[in-house]
């Protein structure tokens, strides 16, 4: 395995386990791809597409992220998508990244199921020789789609052997409770796929119990509205059950008014098991390593804070356990320089 080149000094090695590879999508890829593939831009140039970053909701960010996406058209598209967030998150100090990716928001454009797994995973198993980052893919379902599309998607990847880990659920969470998944992740778990689900981002609390009794999840993504819910958190922390929290996404999103607002502080006091993530990094100002420097400097963290929310990602991840072992020996020897 190669080290990364150029990690960071101030942040520690760690896991990323939510991450959407389409939210990686940076400007300047953009236009080169839209190039490539001959697809005309609405944007005057590559500043007026930044401007339009500010987001004032979810739904807002989501307009424009499925908006982008329409440069993504070939398997090499995609391959050149996660090579990109490769090549960044090593820089950053990933070490181990779960890449959710979103393929009914592909496949309804016209875009070949095998042409979104094949770019993915052919960046994948490139990604720990060129980058030394272990990976994994995991296919989210879009909640504001029909939940039978989200089982026949789910049966059309199992019938290719698609090399998935598990499956998600993201997109537009209000009004689409996690129940409504039921069957698809009932066969996800018959399949012996990991289960994750975003809960509890602008859906209320009792979205992340539906997650957890309905949908029988491993890791709850985003979650930060579980504090309104204190038998919740209760649960949450007794069972070790992880949170995938996104700092600067939930500041863009204006979930929270400023990070120092954030809930992180209340939600590590509680004994949840808190990881750090960057989402959909191109949009939200920051990759991980820029949301653990951000939380540094806002909480004042020091190097043993930053260390323990590092080992709890790689904790919470579905690496193996010798992968494991060595991503907590390299955190303690950051720790230990740092």
């Amino acid at each position: 395995m190669t080290d990364a080149p150029h990690a960071p000094t101030d942040t520690p090695p760690c896991a990323e386990l939510h991450l959407h590879i389409e939210g990686t999508l940076e400007p300047e890829l953009i236009y080169e791809l839209a190039e490539r593939n001959g697809i005309p831009l609405p944007y005057s140039d590559i500043d007026d597409l930044r401007r339009r970053y500010e987001f004032d909701d979810l739904q807002s960010f989501l307009d424009l992220y499925y908006a982008n996406m329409a440069v993504l058209r070939t398997a090499a598209d995609f391959a050149a998508l996660a090579r990109a967030y490769f090549a960044r998150a090593a820089r950053g100090g990933v070490r181990h990244a779960e890449l959710f990716f979103d393929p009914q928001a592909h496949l309804v454009r016209g875009v070949a199921l095998a042409d979104i797994v094949g770019g993915l995973a052919d960046a994948v198993r490139g990604a720990e020789a060129e980058f030394g980052v272990s990976s994994a893919l995991i296919a989210c379902f879009l909640r504001d789609r029909p939940a039978a599309e989200a089982t026949q998607v789910l049966r059309d990847l199992l019938a290719m052997d698609a090399p998935i880990v598990g499956i998600g659920l993201d997109s537009a969470e209000q009004g689409h409770p996690p129940e409504d998944f039921a069957e698809v992740y009932a066969l996800a778990a018959e399949s012996g796929l990991r289960r994750v689900a975003h809960a509890g981002e602008e859906g209320p609390a009792a979205y992340v119990r539906s997650a957890l009794d309905v949908l029988g999840v491993e890791r709850i993504d985003h979650g930060v509205r579980s504090l309104e819910d204190p038998a919740l958190v209760s649960r949450l922390a007794g069972e070790r059950m992880p949170l995938t929290v996104c700092p600067l996404s939930n500041v863009r999103l204006k979930g929270v008014a400023t990070l120092a607002a954030h809930p992180l502080p209340a939600m590590l006091e509680a004994g949840l098991a808190v990881t750090i993530n960057s989402d959909d990094p191109a949009y939200f100002g920051g990759y991980v390593d820029d949301n653990y420097r951000a939380l540094a400097a806002t909480f004042g963290w020091g190097p043993d804070v930053l260390a323990a929310l590092a080992h709890t990602s790689v904790d919470a991840s579905f690496a193996g356990e010798a992968r494991k072992a060595e991503l907590h020996a390299q955190i303690d020897a950051w720790e230990r320089r740092a």
